[in-house]
């Protein structure tokens, strides 16, 4: 989509509505793996929009911008847009619009933790889009949905998104659909299915690799280090958490880092190391009070709860678990309000305060019981026998303890998880018998046919087993010919390498750099000469590495390029000003390119360039990365191309261009990436010098 946006910008280059919808829809493409990309796209649509004096543009803009201060947490400046679009549709009568910015706006106070706000504005605008006839609402299904998920309503949360992901697959969204599967394998996370939960999660995560989005994997990661530290897998758990944590893109998102913090924090947490979890949880708590996200901050209140609960700090927990507590009532989180009780429960305990433990369990009970949360009644269960022993209640903490043992072993133990995945396999193989059955009645009914129509094969078998011959001669002739082809361009590629292996270290320069080392010792200039000495020996030493390497990263290239510029600067009467400029938006280590392309150039220049000048020589070498072309030039201020040719040079010719236009034409076949080099007279921009523009093939790691 990216690329067939930005494809389309560069062709339309008229200053009208349909750039600064091209524009705009790029902003939104962005808003969530790259936001300040985003932001540059939508204020030149806005200013464009602004100048053909577009309401409905400039809308749209101001929507987007909410969406990307949104992403990032700054809910100041997002209400801000959002209340400036929603105006501006307003003012045209645009309904759908409106729509659109009261979904937004449920986007954002879900965020912030106030599930009835959100819910009011997600309700809102389905009635515009009713009203308007609009009958495929997956986005606002899907936001619906995990209102519902968050305040324990399951079945109306999976209805939901069920649907939406229906509409999803069927548009062909990935966005939508990787969504869609990563709330639904929450709501069985929560509610103790983790096999079915694993299956949502692993989908989504090969959803979201497929369409190259960095949050939807970092979400995908999340979730499976979640589902493996609820089996006790922490080092699985943490690998996951780890992968999420490296994705750099996700860092913009100041939300998914702080829901990121709380798990590594539960992590230190469960392997008893509480003063790190202490030090993680207090960290995604200032972050989470700086932008008012009030889920992750109960989560995490919770959390460094019962860290200071195990370090029998119990007054300190209760503080923790009474905010969580009222934060969780304000914004209806049943399955966080369960935590706070259980974590209550259990300090009320430690400070022997049985009544008020009791009450607390007691609402665990009720609470989880209401939701059908598996592992809170579990917990629930153990506390009230705890608690009855205590108060001399014995038959009241038997029962508890017996309901605790049959939730532990009829819902939580290993062999029921593996009875809900052999369930799962069953159903798969079932659906693959039935479709086997039908292929095999198929199967039958083709051999029945085949049986009929033997006897009118037989006059055809002796042409068929001729022209099976003659077909069989002519593929092996083309099979050979191509084989001999390939073998051919492999030689060829083989001798072209180690041409330009030649070019590079000639035993010219060979000889006049121990040459010019000589006059070094012989004039006592030791730091000089080991200082050249060192450049001499690193640069033999990358070249005959990068000589056996199809490929090496950019940044050994250049450094190979740099050594090779420093020696041939040494000689006072040689000396020339240089600059090696890499564009910040490149990875020189990401980069993979074939060596030994762009040196024999300079020594080109050096050679050629500046006969008859002995000051102001200047050669510069840039990489660019522009419309997925890697590309290098290499500038000097010398007597030019176009006057080198004037001259007779044969002794001096430089086997540079062709080489490299060979072996170019080779690289492009490999590497399906077409690549050229033009040397031009720098003239023609009313310049002096040369310049050369070398399209080099390249692979890019994924990061």
């Amino acid at each position: 989509m990216i690329d067939s946006l930005e494809n389309e910008l560069k062709i339309h280059q008229k200053k009208d509505t349909v750039r600064v919808q091209i524009l705009n829809e790029l902003a939104f493409e962005h808003y969530r793996n790259n936001p300040p990309q985003a932001m540059a796209y939508v204020n030149e649509a806005f200013k464009l929009a602004d100048e053909l004096q577009s309401v409905e543009l400039k809308a749209r803009s101001y929507n987007i911008k909410g969406a990307i201060y949104m992403e990032q947490a700054n809910f100041e400046k997002a209400i801000e847009n959002f209340e400036k679009a929603l105006q501006f549709y307003n003012s045209i009568d645009d309904l759908d619009g409106v729509a659109k910015c009261k979904n937004a706006f449920g986007v954002l106070y879900h965020y912030k933790g106030d599930t009835q706000q959100a819910l009011k504005y997600y309700e809102e605008a389905l009635k515009l889009k009713e009203k308007l006839g609009i009958k495929n609402n997956e986005g606002l299904l899907y936001n619906i949905g995990n209102i519902y998920a968050d305040t324990g309503e399951y079945k109306k949360a999976l209805e939901n998104f069920e649907k939406a992901l229906k509409i999803n697959r069927e548009t062909n969204d990935s966005q939508g659909i990787l969504n869609n599967l990563n709330s639904i394998g929450n709501v069985y996370y929560m509610q103790g299915n983790y096999p079915l939960a694993l299956k949502y999660h692993g989908e989504s995560l090969k959803v979201a690799k497929r369409a190259n989005d960095s949050i939807g994997i970092f979400q995908s990661y999340i979730n499976t280090g979640n589902l493996y530290r609820m089996q006790n897998l922490n080092d699985k758990s943490l690998t996951f958490y780890n992968k999420a944590l490296a994705i750099k893109t996700a860092h913009y998102n100041t939300r998914n880092i702080t829901a990121l913090k709380n798990n590594i924090a539960g992590i230190y947490y469960d392997d008893k190391d509480y003063k790190t979890a202490i030090t993680y949880f207090k960290e995604s708590i200032a972050l989470s009070r700086e932008i008012e996200d009030d889920l992750n901050l109960a989560n995490a209140l919770n959390g460094l709860g019962f860290a200071y609960f195990e370090m029998k700090q119990y007054e300190k927990a209760v503080d923790y678990f009474k905010e969580a507590e009222a934060l969780t009532l304000k914004n209806n989180q049943p399955f966080d309000l369960s935590d706070s009780y259980h974590g209550l429960a259990d300090a009320y305990c430690g400070l022997k305060n049985y009544n008020l433990a009791l009450v607390n369990a007691k609402k665990l009970e009720e609470l989880s019981n209401k939701y059908d949360f598996l592992r809170h009644q579990k917990n629930a269960q153990i506390l009230l026998s705890k608690i009855y022993k205590n108060n001399g209640d014995y038959k009241k903490a038997l029962e508890s303890h017996e309901l605790y043992k049959t939730l532990n072993d009829s819902i939580f133990n290993e062999d029921n998880i593996e009875k809900i995945t052999q369930l799962e396999y069953e159903y798969k193989y079932k659906q693959a018998l039935d479709s086997a059955n039908i292929r095999e009645l198929k199967l039958t009914k083709t051999v029945l046919t085949t049986s009929q129509d033997l006897e009118k094969s037989k006059r055809n078998l002796f042409l068929g087993v001729i022209a099976f011959l003659v077909s069989a001669i002519i593929l092996g002739g083309i099979i050979f010919s191509l084989k001999l082809r390939h073998q051919k361009a492999k030689t060829q590629n083989i001798a072209i390498e180690q041409k330009l292996l030649r070019s590079q270290m000639t035993p010219h320069f060979i000889f006049n750099s121990l040459s010019v080392l000589q006059g070094m010792i012989l004039n006592k200039e030791d730091k000089k000469s080991v200082f050249y000495l060192s450049k001499f020996s690193k640069l033999l030493r990358i070249t005959l590495e990068n000589s056996r390497d199809k490929l090496v990263p950019l940044n050994q290239e250049l450094e190979a390029v740099n050594n090779y510029l420093e020696l041939q600067n040494l000689e006072d009467s040689q000396s020339y000003d240089y600059t090696i400029l890499v564009d910040k938006n490149i990875d020189e280590e990401m980069f993979k390119i074939p060596p030994m392309l762009i040196q024999p150039f300079i020594e080109n220049a050096i050679e050629h360039a500046f006969e008859d000048r002995k000051e102001n020589r200047k050669i510069d070498v840039q990489i660019e990365y522009l419309n997925d072309e890697l590309i290098c030039t290499i500038k000097d201020n010398g007597i030019g191309i176009d006057s080198q040719n004037g001259h007779n040079r044969k002794d001096k010719k430089s086997l540079a261009t062709t080489i490299t236009s060979e072996r170019l034409k080779m690289l492009s076949k490999d590497f399906n990436i077409e690549g050229s080099v033009r040397i031009e007279d720098r003239k023609k921009h009313s310049e002096q010098g040369t310049i050369v523009t070398l399209v080099i093939p390249y692979k890019k790691d994924v990061a």
